[in-house]
């Protein structure tokens, strides 16, 4: 199946961490030429990532593209482009949801932790110790209760002390209600609001665009994309993991591509996007 045998425009969507980027960071030049390609034959390339909205615009930039939108915060935020803002986009759709019930459970079941609230700004509120780089550049320490007074986009938990095994299985057993949660690479918990997902916010995309269901290509590698695979898949359309993905990953995708280090997001794109 190539999107080159339809004369029609098609939405793709890619992760940015481990993804489009390195783990270190790093972009491949392979990466940025495929993505301009497809951008120039027409088609939507966009970033659909758990990053804030301040660490998703440089890599934007970096791929020398300008989506209509992006997707940032795990689908809680759709930013829409628009040249006479500030930094070239606003806020076209926010998804908040209080915090309060979910940080005082998991600090119940989760001593030692550090958490993380974002606001609707992009702010990041913390308790705790987070690595350099890990948060946005807007970000405060605070007392934990100040945590529990503004609207959410998502909350970060992270607790280095436990296993990733270790780790999902307290959280199974919080039976946490009414958000939607995922576990990254390590012991990284991000919450975001009841039913959003990375695929809820292509969706709002999608649909803002016009395109075809099936006419959607989404690429990435963690836990965090499963529901924006099923979302693409459940269409009619191409969900591929990265070549490192974990096995539940791939177990919800339609194909997978190479590593992040063998530049599998271009190869995905030179296959499907032939012409």
């Amino acid at each position: 199946m190539t999107a080159a045998a339809s004369n029609e425009r098609w939405l793709v969507g890619l992760d940015i961490d481990g993804t489009v980027l390195h783990e270190d960071g790093t972009l491949d030049p392979r990466v940025v030429a495929e993505v301009k390609r497809v951008r120039d034959l027409g088609h939507e390339v966009m970033p659909a990532t758990g990053r804030s909205v301040s660490m998703t615009l440089p890599v934007i930039d970096r791929l020398g593209i300008s989506p209509a939108f992006a997707v940032c915060a795990n689908g809680a935020i759709v930013m829409r482009r628009d040249a006479e803002a500030p930094v070239g986009y606003l806020r076209d759709r926010v998804e908040t949801f209080d915090p309060r019930e979910v940080l005082t459970t998991i600090r119940s079941h989760l001593s030692g932790a550090s958490f993380a609230v974002e606001d609707a700004e992009g702010l990041f509120r913390f308790t705790g110790d987070f690595p350099e780089g890990a948060l946005a550049a807007g970000r405060r320490q605070v007392d934990f209760e100040e945590l529990l007074a503004a609207p959410a986009t998502r909350v970060v938990v992270l607790s280095p002390g436990h296993a990733i095994e270790d780790f999902l299985e307290v959280v199974e057993r919080m039976g946490l209600h009414k958000v939607s949660y995922n576990v990254g690479w390590t012991a990284w918990l991000d919450i975001a609001p009841d039913g959003v997902n990375k695929g809820t916010g292509m969706e709002y995309v999608r649909e803002r665009l016009g395109i075809r269901r099936d006419h959607v290509l989404v690429i990435g590698d963690g836990r965090n994309d499963i529901d924006m695979f099923e979302w693409a898949a459940e269409g009619g359309g191409v969900a591929l993991a990265m070549g490192q993905s974990p096995e539940e990953v791939r177990a919800v995708a339609t194909g997978v591509t190479g590593t992040d280090v063998d530049g599998g997001v271009a190869s995905a794109l030179a296959r499907y996007f032939q012409g």
